[in-house]
């Protein structure tokens, strides 16, 4: 191959389903921008797609792939000088939920905006999916959802306080206005994969709440564990992927993303006649003007000739 020309990038094989990892891990990583080159490389050379965050606090990310590939970037994860313990969720789609490869530098890898809170020096105390459902359904106990409304808005756990946040740098305003004055009350936490509790405990902890838990493995492990006759889950769990959502057994769920403002629309909201592919959703109708729309109607007509022209063009040798 001649030099300086990319390793063409491997695709899954047709019809074996997508490995789907979700992944992170805190851990201080002294130098992540020289850990970025080659980490991007080997995802494109195995033809993985996704999102891959480093920083000095850590990676961060879900990625997609064969198994055989997805193994590969796993295992060049955990050979990183404080990785090695890195765990990850695993779940499964039928086509590739993801468009590209991102490996980025950021400067934190869940991004909450304050400083000196360091999950490394103090968190929450985990519990165990199994052990989840005792925890939160004690009157006793404070269940708080830390992920932002869109995400709250097509499921959450039954009792659960939504702080109706829109960015995750919200949740500590809102600690601040919730008015939970009694430090000693159990506060049990979660999140989508556990990334977010981390650093809200962390948060907690800081503030001088004492009995704070925080659910390990995040939903995504509980939807996976917990039998779907005893889960206390309700509604579907939003995945920031082409999936949109899945629900009990990590099965993909019937939301689809509105192209216009990425938030998930619900069945019912589908058949709301402010309903249109790729243009407008119950969300965000209100929100638009009609030449938002009509740009993003050309811009979804231009998508399907493309998708059109791509599916003729298969169909010859």
């Amino acid at each position: 191959m001649p030099a300086g020309m990319k390793t063409p990038a491997k695709t899954p094989v047709p019809n074996q389903p997508v490995v789907v990892a979700a992944l992170y891990h805190f851990a201080r990583l002294a130098e992540p921008e020289t850990l970025q080159p080659p980490l991007a490389q080997l995802c494109n050379e195995q033809g993985v797609k996704g999102t891959l965050l480093l920083a000095r606090e850590g990676v961060n990310g879900t990625i997609a792939g064969t198994r055989t590939a997805i193994d590969a970037v796993l295992d060049h994860l955990r050979a990183i000088p404080g990785l090695a313990a890195l765990e990850h969720k695993e779940s499964s789609a039928h086509k590739m939920p993801f468009r590209r490869m991102k490996v980025r530098l950021k400067k934190e890898i869940v991004t909450m905006g304050v400083p000196d809170i360091d999950p490394l020096e103090e968190v929450g105390a985990y519990v165990d999916p199994k052990d989840w459902n005792a925890l939160i359904s004690d009157p006793e106990t404070v269940v708080i959802d830390t992920r932002n409304d869109y995400e709250v808005g097509i499921g959450t756990f039954k009792g659960a306080i939504n702080p109706e946040t829109h960015t995750f740098r919200e949740f500590p305003g809102w600690v601040d206005q919730a008015g939970i004055e009694d430090k000693t009350k159990p506060i049990a936490m979660f999140c989508t994969g556990g990334i977010r509790c981390e650093k809200a405990t962390a948060f907690m902890r800081a503030q001088g709440y004492e009995n704070v838990y925080h659910l390990k493995g995040g939903i995504l492990k509980y939807l996976e564990n917990v039998p779907e006759e005893e889960s206390l889950w309700q509604g579907s769990c939003f995945v920031f992927d082409e999936r949109v959502a899945v629900t009990h057994g990590l099965r993909e769920s019937d939301e689809i993303l509105c192209r216009a403002c990425r938030n998930p629309v619900a069945p019912e909201e589908q058949a709301s006649p402010l309903y249109e592919d790729g243009v407008s959703c119950p969300h965000c109708y209100h929100t638009r003007s009609e030449e938002d729309r009509a740009r993003f109607r050309m811009r979804q007509q231009q998508m399907l000739a493309a998708k059109e022209k791509a599916r003729a063009g298969s169909d010859h040798p």
